[in-house]
């Protein structure tokens, strides 16, 4: 089995669709990176990723908003396909196997953070010990 994660913003909101009686959330991630072209001159390249969600939990669907940050780890599949005037062309799909929310477009769009904030943590309790807490020595290792 081939996996491929990626990381990215979604273009547009998540659509859940029923096929054959089954339900798909079907949403495309994309990812920019800067690059220097030969002469020197800063590009972007953006990489598009079309994903389609096979689940029964479409709770998550109305998260996937235009602009969220996301993880989405699957199984690549390459479609190929010819338009109408006979130019070839490909893209790269994912058949998702988990999501993962990284964060959200805030409204206001300010600070330096480009208009994005992270998610809320899942859990805000810990049980690891605070730095201030530990009276053992850092020289006494176990192994």
């Amino acid at each position: 089995m081939i996996k491929l994660t990626a990381i990215g913003h979604l273009g547009k909101d998540a659509l859940v669709n029923n096929v054959n009686g089954k339900n798909v959330i079907n949403f495309a991630v994309a990812h920019t990176e800067k690059y220097k072209d030969a002469q020197g001159n800063q590009k972007d390249k953006t990489i598009w990723v079309d994903c389609a969600y096979w689940t029964d939990r479409t709770a998550i669907a109305p998260y996937l908003k235009k602009g969220t940050q996301v993880y989405v780890e699957g199984q690549p599949d390459v479609r190929t396909y010819t338009t109408k005037e006979g130019v070839n062309g490909a893209t790269l799909a994912l058949r998702v196997l988990s999501v993962q929310l990284l964060g959200s477009k805030t409204s206001e769009g300010g600070g330096n953070t480009g208009g994005y904030q992270p998610a809320p943590p899942v859990s805000t309790t810990s049980s690891a010990p605070a730095a201030s807490d530990i009276t053992e020595p850092f020289d006494d290792l176990p192994f």
